[in-house]
């Protein structure tokens, strides 16, 4: 039988998480992460914040990475004022998970970037985010639906050629892209919604602005699964 890869997911630590009769700080993932590495043929390991010199360590005993969804990236990553509606930072774990999208990227480790994974992504490559953009979290706690069209002749193309209606819920986006990097998807309103870097030879990198945990299209996950097989 053929082992199945390991692909690590990153989580959020939260300080007041409260479980049945609990309530303490916990390192949590929302269960649509491992589910979906499940469906699409992976094992999940979860790996919360650590301290960033641990991250290449961690990415060696990893198949795959996906860097989850979360708060908003720290405008002082890419120097920017902060605006009044960007939510509170959330330093350690951008420090971390930067350090691990750096170890993958030097390890070629294949990695997927879900919303702010994606935005994440375009940081740790110079990139700059939009701190607020309307209609893609219309309502707070509730996850949204638009369409996404693929940009021809792009990975993310590849694995879903078609135009697709996915869940979202995001208020900041990409706006200078980093280095390298270029739009695979788009939202009708040109919202940039998947980066991939230009040069194949990077490797299998690919960042996603919507929660493909939230639905039940598996293609984006099953190719990083794929690619981490190998």
């Amino acid at each position: 039988m053929t082992a199945r890869p390991l692909i690590g997911v990153s989580t959020y630590l939260e300080a007041d998480a409260r479980w049945r009769v609990w309530e303490l700080e916990a390192a949590l993932l929302p269960a649509g992460y491992p589910r979906l590495v499940q469906r699409a043929g992976g094992l999940a390991a979860m790996l919360p914040p650590d301290a960033p010199e641990h991250a290449a360590a961690a990415v060696a005993r990893l198949d795959g990475l996906v860097i989850a969804g979360g708060p908003d990236v720290d405008p002082a990553r890419y120097g920017a004022a902060r605006d009044p509606r960007t939510g509170p930072p959330a330093l350690a774990r951008d420090a971390w998970e930067l350090a691990l999208i750096e170890a993958a990227s030097a390890a070629r480790v294949p990695l997927l970037g879900i919303c702010r994974g994606m935005q994440l992504l375009n940081v740790a490559l110079g990139g700059t985010l939009v701190q607020h953009v309307d209609g893609h979290a219309e309502v707070e706690g509730a996850f949204g639906r638009h369409a996404v069209k693929p940009v021809p002749g792009t990975r993310y193309a590849a694995v879903v050629p078609e135009e697709t209606v996915v869940p979202t819920y995001h208020h900041q986006a990409v706006d200078r892209l980093g280095a390298g990097l270029i739009p695979s998807a788009h939202a009708t309103d040109g919202t940039i919604e998947a980066v991939e870097p230009a040069d194949a030879a990077a490797g299998w990198v690919l960042g996603v602005q919507w929660h493909p945990e939230m639905g039940e299209d598996v293609r984006v996950m099953r190719a990083l699964v794929t690619a981490s097989a190998r």
